[in-house]
Formats: structure tokens, C-alpha cells, sequence
């Protein structure tokens, strides 16, 4: 079995930088380089302040301490990398394509290809390369040719070694998986390369949670999970509507199917939406994948996913307008939350852009509070959507650093991430302090309802109504 000494990781975002840093604690054995041709980002991780890391996750900068300098090491020294180490990690942006064929949902594969091409030119001794990031099935395929034609003498094993990584429980799935899986040829030299990954993560993991496939299972397996999953969180959603029609509780027909033991409560909290980077770009790429091969009942199906999803939150900035009556031209609404789930600050097709972009259509005055995510980011994500004039978005849009000055004046507050500071809040304070009547739009299903309505609110609920 090849002995493994060092490791390398091309891309140090949300998924390379926490899952190195978690390899490198259990292997002390083991030098994990990270590289990245961002050289903001990889001064981030090298930052002493381990608060400034670039991705927050509960109990990532005690794992990057006890390990960064010893043997993990952030650079952009990525030739330098892919020439020392035998094991090479792809763990770059797998965007969906904005541009020709595929346009929307199909997978942009460029910065693959261009680390495949990179790693070509620079290795001079037989390579391990592990897919990191979501891939189409079959992408292996394309980084075989790419690198067994080169010319060099160099032997390539690909493996197909996907994340399931949940945002805000990174550090925690990391360390107790329920599964990782390996996928990789079945030669012997493929079943070689597949023991040495295993090697490294048996270092923590039980052999039994170690699952092995072919390549091809394994690139399949991660837009399944995460097509799933998405699934689940758009069939409540669903019902969710039909509840406010019914005055049934979505609340509690949640936890009455949840202990269904086929069924389980998980991911059944029903919300305005999910968001992040994984969960529509994976679906849009399993439809393109199957309209692809003609199976176009197959597409409608999961496309459909994306369509409620979609729906969910048009419907929740609807329903503000709607009941602000008809009108939030001029009126200020508080938005709390801007990542797209708590714990995390990443903003990836978080449903709060999208319920901003809808009340910035009706020339709502905004005041975002987040925790964890900083006012260039608002903007960034606002203007990214292209629907009018980044200038407007600035003359529109206020991100405030207090929750409660955020809420100053306001004729509505909305709860756009379920952040467990939103609960321990002084709602009596709010009330006093915004324009009556007030307004709290629970996007997240956080709140103490009828707390607030004692105080004073009007509330509205996903799932419930009230108003």
C-alpha cells in the first residue's frame, strides 16, 4: 500500500479547509498542505487571530490552533504542493453554469479541469487525486484522460471521495461521521489507492462507517443525498401552505410523521427555504444529468424541488407586502438573519437575498442584522443578482451592527436564519421601539408566538398563518 506522508488540498474554502484541518489532527503522521491562489483567503487561515479564519464553524479555530504550523500548512504555493505531496485533494468551486450549453443547471467544471491540467504539468512522481468537490457522474472520466495523457510517465488513481458536510456542524460531522465514502477503480491498483484514503480517515473513523464503491456510485451518491434531503425540506414546505389554508399546524403534523420510524423527524422543519451551496445546484445538475439521457420525467420530478423551494419564498415576501397592506413603499422592515442557516456565514443562495430582492421590487427600506456575516457580503450578494443598480441597493439597504437598532422604527421584523439569539431577545424592547401596528414575520419557526402576541405583535408563522 502506497505510504502516504503528505497530502494536498487545492482550495481552501468551506469544504478543503475544515476537512484538512480535521485530517490533520488525527494524522499528527501526516503534513496536509492547503493551497489556494486567493491570497486573501490563505492570509485568513494564517491570520494568529483564529476568530478571522474565513469560515466560521463551531469549533474550527480550536482544531486549526492545535494544528497550523505543525503539520498543517495554508500557502499559495500550489505548484510547490502538487510537486511533495502523493496525495493530491480537488476541493475547488463547482458553480452551476451561467453561460452556453447547460446554461442553469448543468455543472461549470472549468477550475476541475484547470487543477487537473495544473497537476499534469507539475507532477513528476505517481499521484493519489481524491474528487473533493461535487461532481457530475462520470467527471472522473474527463480527469483520467486529462491526466493519463500526458505524456510524463506519471500513474494517476482517481478517487471520488464526497463531503456530507452539513454547514454550522462541520467540525462535529468531521469528527463523527456517519458515513465517508470512497469510490475508485476496481483494478488492484485502484482497490490500493482506495485502502490508503481509507488509511487516513480510519485514523478516527470506524472501519464500519468507511463504505467503498466504484467511482461512479460514489460521484452519483453525493447529488442523491443532497436531492433527498432538499426533497424532504420541500414536501413540508408544501404542506406548509395547505396548513395556513386549514388552520392546521405544520409544527405538528412535523413531529406526527416524524415518528413515523420509515419516514424520522429530520430535516421536516419546515422554513422560507433552503439555501447554501450544495442543495439546488446538485439538484439542477441531477436534472441536467437526466434530461441529458432523455429521462425527462425523471427531470420534472426533481425539478420540481427547486420550483417549491422557489415558490416558498416568493410567497413569504408576498405575504409581508400583503399584510403591510399592500404596500412597503418607504417602510422600514428589519431583516435578522442573512446567512442562509445559523451557525455558518456563508450566504450561498441563502432565501434571504431573495426575500430582500422581492421587497426591494416594492421600494421597502431594509435593515439586515447577522451575526456572523459583514455588510460587504450583503452587498455582494445583493448586487450579484443583477436586478437593479447596485447604487439603489446601497440607497435602500442599511446593514446594522445591533439587532435592536435594526429593529428601531420598523413597521415589521422578519426572521430570515434561525441564529439561537433571536429567541433570548428582548421582544418587549422591539415593540416599544417600532412603529405600531408591529409586525414579526417568523421565517424560521423560532419564536415564542404567544409571547409576542401577549406583548403586543401581529404574528405570522410558516406553516401556522395567525395573521
Amino acid at each position: 500500500m502506497k505510504d502516504i506522508k503528505n497530502i494536498c488540498c487545492i482550495g481552501a474554502g468551506y469544504v478543503g479547509g475544515p476537512t484538512m484541518a480535521v485530517i490533520a489532527l488525527k494524522n499528527p503522521n501526516i503534513n496536509v498542505h492547503v493551497v489556494d491562489i486567493n491570497a486573501q483567503r490563505i492570509a485568513a487561515w494564517n491570520d494568529e487571530d483564529l476568530s478571522k479564519l474565513p469560515v466560521y464553524e463551531p469549533g474550527l479555530d480550536e482544531v486549526v490552533g492545535q494544528c497550523r504550523g505543525k503539520n498543517l500548512f495554508f500557502s499559495t504555493e500550489v505548484n510547490k504542493a502538487i510537486d511533495l505531496c502523493e496525495m493530491i485533494f480537488i476541493s475547488v468551486n463547482t458553480p452551476t453554469k451561467t453561460y452556453g450549453v447547460g446554461k442553469g443547471m448543468a455543472a461549470d467544471l472549468k477550475y476541475i479541469e484547470l487543477c487537473a491540467r495544473q497537476i499534469a504539468e507539475v507532477a513528476t512522481t505517481d499521484k493519489i487525486v481524491v474528487e473533493k468537490s461535487t461532481l457530475p457522474v462520470r467527471t472522473a472520466q474527463a480527469l483520467k484522460s486529462i491526466l493519463k495523457n500526458t505524456g510524463n510517465g506519471v500513474n494517476y488513481e482517481i478517487l471520488s471521495n464526497p463531503e456530507f458536510l452539513a454547514e454550522g456542524t462541520a467540525v462535529e460531522d468531521l469528527m463523527d461521521p456517519d458515513r465517508v465514502l470512497i469510490g475508485g477503480d476496481e483494478t488492484p491498483a485502484g482497490q490500493e489507492a482506495i485502502q490508503a484514503l481509507a488509511t487516513i480517515y480510519g485514523a478516527w473513523v470506524k472501519k464500519e462507517h468507511i463504505l467503498t464503491t466504484n467511482v461512479w456510485s460514489s460521484e452519483l451518491s453525493k447529488l442523491t443525498a443532497n436531492a433527498f434531503l432538499a426533497q424532504r425540506v420541500s414536501s413540508i414546505n408544501a404542506l406548509s401552505e395547505l396548513c395556513e389554508h386549514t388552520g392546521a399546524d405544520v409544527n405538528e403534523v412535523a413531529r406526527a410523521i416524524g415518528t413515523d420510524s420509515r419516514i424520522g423527524p429530520k430535516f421536516l422543519k419546515s422554513s422560507v427555504g433552503f439555501g447554501g451551496s450544495c442543495f439546488q445546484k446538485d439538484i439542477l445538475n441531477l436534472v441536467y444529468i437526466a434530461k441529458s439521457y432523455g429521462l425527462h420525467e425523471v427531470a420534472d420530478y426533481w425539478e420540481q424541488v427547486i420550483l417549491m423551494n422557489d415558490h416558498q419564498k416568493r410567497r413569504f415576501a408576498a405575504n409581508i407586502v400583503k399584510t403591510l397592506y399592500n404596500t412597503v413603499s418607504g417602510k422600514k422592515i428589519a431583516m435578522l438573519g442573512w446567512a442562509f442557516k445559523k451557525d455558518t456565514n456563508d450566504t450561498r443562495e441563502t432565501a434571504a437575498v431573495y426575500v430582500a430582492d422581492e421587497l426591494l421590487n416594492e421600494q421597502a427600506a431594509l435593515q439586515v442584522y447577522d451575526p456572523k456575516v459583514p455588510e460587504a457580503q450583503v452587498f455582494v450578494d445583493l448586487d450579484y443578482l443583477n436586478s437593479r443598480a447596485a447604487a439603489d441597493n446601497k440607497n435602500y439597504v442599511t446593514v446594522q451592527q445591533d439587532p435592536y437598532e435594526a429593529c428601531k422604527d420598523a413597521h415589521a421584523v422578519a426572521i430570515l436564519t434561525e441564529w439561537d439569539e433571536f429567541k433570548d431577545y428582548d421582544w418587549q424592547r422591539i415593540y416599544d421601539h417600532m412603529k405600531k401596528p408591529a409586525f414579526v414575520f417568523d421565517g424560521r419557526n423560532i419564536l415564542d408566538i404567544p409571547k409576542l402576541k401577549a406583548i403586543g405583535f401581529t404574528t405570522y408563522s410558516i406553516g401556522k398563518g395567525n395573521i
